[in-house]
């Protein structure tokens, strides 16, 4: 079981999973091509724009969360 974690340590794990979970879609597009079927690869490339775009909604809600964070209050 995981211990509590701060929010900056939270923050950096999520980026570190995305840039993990990035890097693994990246080594899918080539291997769609070798499928050799053109309804089944239409449909895996929707797939990964989906999740790509689920990914950067993360990215851009933490960077967002960590912006908040460094402006000083007034």
């Amino acid at each position: 079981m995981m211990g509590v974690m701060d929010k900056q340590s939270g923050i950096g794990q999520i980026r570190k999973a995305c840039d993990t979970i990035a890097a693994e879609l990246l080594k899918i597009h080539p291997a769609v091509t070798a499928l050799g079927d053109k309804p089944t690869q239409d449909d895996i490339y929707k797939a990964l724009f989906q999740l790509t775009k689920e990914l950067e909604t993360i990215k851009k809600r933490v960077a967002r969360l960590e912006r908040q964070e460094d402006t000083p209050e007034l």
